[in-house]
């Protein structure tokens, strides 16, 4: 049984950072923390000082660089093999709605795809049991279709399908608990629901609220002054729900993320990308299925352009996961653990997958060796390097 020894590192623990510690891999699996020098292997890897931290988990995400998961197999494979370098050991592939039966059937395509790199942990189904569109297709809003739900649930395997629903989606409740079956998380977003609609979702199994505070409406005012509470009220004070953000400064006020720490704690407020094709490239425009979107710095909101539908609107992110993980620190002043924590234990916690996300013996080693800078230098997958500057 061969055994690989990470040496020279700073590791990066759910509540503190180990030094003069080394990490003992073989097969897959961290074996031991153990104190440096105390261990022969047959392979050392010197960290140079860096920090290793877990793999991040991206729960959010529809492209990057040239590829978009809407493209199909061939582009979900370029996807797998680019996310490494940003230090993404696990992600759920999202799609976007298509017509149903198409929907099902591009799934099943996607289902089958046989990658490398970064480990498909399920697929996020944005839509179609959606209340509001925002920048998705109007293929975004379905109908209330159990035998849609169970197909696109049978298209997807091996893998979870992952629904993202509106609590004020027509008769939701009813998809709700059939979406959750096999363990599957069901995530909120994309409404303007009252505290009733939310709290009855959440009952029924909803358990999620992604790119937590965009396309989360306030419910119309009636009373002249009296601000209603909704979807976000609601969500922020059900301590059993966790959220995820798109931290890239603009799609939303880190008051509201530091506001969520406040009510859920440091388990359950998680980072995404939400990525667009273009992420990680330099700044510049890229075709979105029929839109065209423009970046105008690295790290920063994809918008549309005056030759798309809505001319400046939102269109997801040019985030990577080590550039949310650098900008919780920077701009909710959290420390490295807490802002490694959102970007791998947390999201695993989501999932509900129990052996990925930290660095602890007996756990998976997908682990990320990242400078101060928060450059990723080298990452591993399963005990495997992926990714090496």
């Amino acid at each position: 049984m061969s055994k690989h020894l990470i040496t020279n590192v700073k590791i990066v623990l759910p509540d503190n950072i180990l030094v003069n510690h080394d990490i003992l891999v073989s097969e897959g699996i961290i074996r031991e923390i153990l104190l440096s020098g105390n261990t022969r292997a047959d392979t050392i890897i010197d960290g140079k000082g860096h920090y290793l931290c877990p793999g991040f988990i991206d729960l959010h995400i529809h492209g990057t660089h040239e590829y978009l998961v809407d493209n199909g197999i061939k582009d979900l494979g370029h996807i797998c093999d680019i996310l490494p370098q940003y230090g993404v050991t696990g992600f759920l592939p999202t799609v976007c709605p298509l017509p149903k039966g198409k929907d099902a059937e591009f799934l099943r395509t996607l289902s089958k795809a046989e990658t490398s790199g970064t480990k498909i942990l399920g697929f996020h189904l944005e839509g179609p049991f959606l209340a509001i569109t925002g920048a998705l297709p109007p293929e975004a809003l379905g109908d209330t279709d159990p035998e849609r739900v169970k197909a696109l649930i049978e298209a997807a395997k091996p893998y979870k399908a992952v629904f993202s629903i509106s609590p004020d989606f027509e008769k939701i409740t009813n998809l709700i608990p059939l979406m959750a079956r096999n363990n599957a998380p069901v995530f909120i977003t994309h409404t303007k629901a009252n505290v009733e609609q939310t709290q009855k979702a959440i009952k029924a199994g909803a358990c999620h609220a992604t790119h937590f505070y965009d396309v989360f409406y306030a419910p119309d005012e009636t009373d002249p002054g009296v601000r209603h509470c909704g979807a976000v009220e609601a969500i922020l004070a059900d301590e059993q729900i966790s959220v995820d953000f798109i931290l890239d400064g603009e799609h939303v006020d880190s008051v509201a993320v530091k506001m969520a720490l406040q009510c859920k704690g440091p388990d359950r407020v998680c980072l995404i990308t939400d990525a667009n094709v273009g992420a990680g490239n330099p700044p510049g425009r890229y075709r979105f299925g029929n839109e065209e979107v423009e970046f105008k710095y690295l790290g920063g909101p994809a918008r549309m352009t005056e030759n798309s539908s809505h001319p400046g609107s939102l269109a997801g992110s040019g985030l990577t996961m080590n550039k949310a993980v650098k900008n919780a620190v920077e701009m909710l002043g959290v420390d490295l653990p807490l802002a490694i924590k959102m970007a791998s234990s947390n999201p695993a916690g989501v999932l509900r997958i129990d052996n990925v996300g930290r660095i602890e013996k007996g756990c998976k080693a997908d682990l990320v060796l990242m400078d101060e800078q928060f450059n990723v230098i080298q990452t591993w997958i399963n005990g495997n390097c992926c990714y090496k500057t």
